[in-house]
């Protein structure tokens, strides 16, 4: 859903998530991947075979 560009609303109530829950699950995941943004959190995760 981050790679598609949805809203962080829009992915937290997919997700049965509070928008605070979702961007700190985010910014956990993007450090963990080494990534500033969602795009580079997208290659990043490619290249691991994530996704």
């Amino acid at each position: 859903m981050l790679a598609s560009g949805a809203k962080d609303e829009t992915i937290a109530r997919e997700l049965g998530l509070s928008e605070r829950t979702l961007r700190r699950r985010s910014s956990a995941l993007l450090a963990r991947l080494g990534a500033a943004n969602r795009f580079q959190a997208g290659v990043q995760a490619a290249r691991r075979g994530w996704i």
